[in-house]
């Protein structure tokens, strides 16, 4: 049973049993292909549990989006002429995922719960995804760096997996504190099974079996993000930003409505407001434009989090926890059709060059590379080291210190002038190397002048657009 309209004690389930008596007050949805003798479908009532109380059984061949909504409550149409239009479907799954920046004390932690409390009393069932709080992760990483300064990664993931897991159980409280039931679930217990891959493990198989028993009991299902386990059994983590990839595989897996990534950030903009006081707000973005963001370092959502996205169809909404359901940014599949999608940065890399053959011993994430006469340039992402030294480098590799990269995104942007605006524009911040992918520009430029950079090549393509 699933409640559709909390405050009218209103349920609807799948009919087992007998033919049920209808109730004279409720205008019960037709199915014109299959009818019971009276015109209706095999929509009818259980009877009255009390005075205020009914159940009403559905067949599984009606659809519950025929209930009318109410004050943006799904409930049944009224015979005395109070239904509403705009109907929608009722006892949907929802996935929601909360960063650590909303859930880093215990007052977060409350507006959380109010949160998902008020969604479940919409009629809908709620799968909850959160990361660590707070800067809970980085003082984990920090840690280990203390104890060790090459930690073993298997080690690495058994540590830093502990964040996840104190806000799952904390939340759940929470929400059990408001009446409403609540589960919390680890990475393995969730079902997520990912390749042997420690620190940066991928996500091959959803078994999302306990998740749907919760739901199914009419429970709030919370979910430890960024980490699953392995097919050998160990404790995994998806790399930085890991719960946005855990909400959408569950969302997925689950054939939830949508999957909504909630963080102290309001959507997705044409460059980080905080370096970009000026940036616009998209209010609807392609997901491939938003991958190619992601990947070039914007830190609003996973790139692996919008690659499983744009591989399984699955709309996303990024918004701010303290704004309702259906603001901040929609993000639905499709190719970039955005003239300028927006501006990134990835200042945390280093820059290596290496021989052929040195580059192929190499087991580290390449953002990208260019050629330096017979060697390779190649920028390594350092999101997920605790700390540099954590890079060993093969014999015939060397670093040449740490570097930034820029990342343009839009239709267009590859083409000869779109290029040129850009290494025009950061020439002067001692551009290293560049490359294109036909929606995208990508150039290297020392670390300390990124924000620099950002603002003025912004500004200079936003004046092109």
């Amino acid at each position: 049973m699933v409640p559709v309209r909390p405050d009218l004690d209103l349920e609807v389930v799948v009919p087992v049993g007998a033919e049920q008596e209808e109730l004279d007050h409720l205008v019960l949805p037709e199915l014109p292909d299959a009818t019971d003798g009276d015109g209706r479908g095999r929509i009818a009532s259980e009877g009255r549990v009390d005075q205020d109380d009914e159940i009403v059984a559905v067949d599984p061949r009606v659809e519950v989006r025929d209930f009318a909504v109410r004050d943006g409550v799904p409930v049944p149409g009224l015979r005395d002429g109070d239904a509403h239009d705009g109907a929608i479907t009722a006892l949907v799954i929802v996935v929601q995922k909360y960063g650590g920046s909303s859930l880093k004390d215990v007052e977060g932690i409350q507006k959380v719960a109010d949160r998902v409390v008020a969604t479940v009393r919409q009629g809908q069932q709620v799968c909850v995804v959160v990361s660590a709080m707070g800067n809970t992760t980085n003082e984990l990483l920090a840690l280990a760096r203390r104890v060790s300064p090459n930690p073993q990664r298997r080690e690495l993931d058994l540590l830093v997996s502990v964040g996840e897991r104190v806000s799952m159980t904390l939340l759940a409280m929470a929400i059990a504190d408001r009446g409403v039931e609540a589960q919390s679930f680890t990475g393995s217990q969730s079902g997520i099974v990912t390749d042997e891959e420690h620190v940066r493990a991928r996500v091959i198989e959803i078994r999302p079996d306990r998740i749907q028993q919760a739901l199914a009991a009419n429970r709030v299902a919370i979910v430890a993000g960024f980490q699953g386990m392995s097919r050998a059994r160990e404790v995994t983590t998806l790399g930085r930003g890991g719960s946005d990839t855990t909400a959408v595989v569950l969302a997925a897996a689950l054939g939830a409505e949508w999957c909504e990534i909630c963080s102290d950030v309001d959507g997705v903009y044409t460059a980080d407001p905080r370096i970009v006081p000026d940036a616009t707000k998209h209010e609807r973005l392609s997901l491939d434009a938003a991958l190619a963001l992601a990947r070039g370092g914007a830190k609003v959502l996973l790139a692996d989090a919008l690659a499983y996205a744009t591989e399984q169809g699955v709309a996303l909404r990024a918004a701010a926890t303290k704004d309702p359901p259906g603001t901040g940014t929609l993000l639905v599949p499709g190719p970039v059709v955005e003239p300028f999608a927006g501006i990134a940065a990835r200042t945390h890399a280093e820059l290596l060059l290496a021989d052929v053959a040195a580059a192929r011993s190499l087991h580290v994430p390449v953002a990208f590379a260019w050629p330096v006469g017979r060697e390779l340039a190649l920028v390594v992402p350092l999101d997920n080291l605790p700390e540099r030294a954590s890079l060993v480098l093969p014999p015939g590799v060397r670093s040449e210190g740490p570097i930034a990269t820029i990342t343009v995104v839009g239709d267009g942007v590859a083409d000869p002038d779109g290029v040129a605006v850009a290494v025009e524009v950061l020439e002067p911040f001692g551009l290293r190397g560049w490359a294109a992918d036909g929606v995208s520009w990508t150039g290297a430029i020392h670390s300390l002048h990124a924000d620099d950079a950002v603002r003025t090549l912004h500004s200079a393509l936003e004046t092109r657009t």
